[in-house]
């Protein structure tokens, strides 16, 4: 019996609703792969407190910008 790897990956690439925009963006090779394989789902922005939907925002050297400002 071959034993299964876990694999620490972003919610939104399994089809899991946690974007910013309460979307998801799944990837169909990690989808596949995870038949195989035990992954793991999370967010980092949820674990860092963000809510899902919030406002779109991006990093910018050590600093995250919000649309807004």
């Amino acid at each position: 019996m071959t034993k299964r790897k876990m694999i620490l990956c972003s919610a939104c690439l399994l089809g899991i609703k946690s974007r910013y925009d309460n979307k998801t963006k799944p990837n169909k090779k990690v989808i596949r792969l995870s038949k195989k394989e035990i992954f793991i789902p999370v967010c980092p922005e949820q674990l860092g407190g963000l809510p899902t939907p919030r406002e779109q925002a991006e990093q910018r050297g050590n600093k995250v910008i919000t649309k807004s400002g």
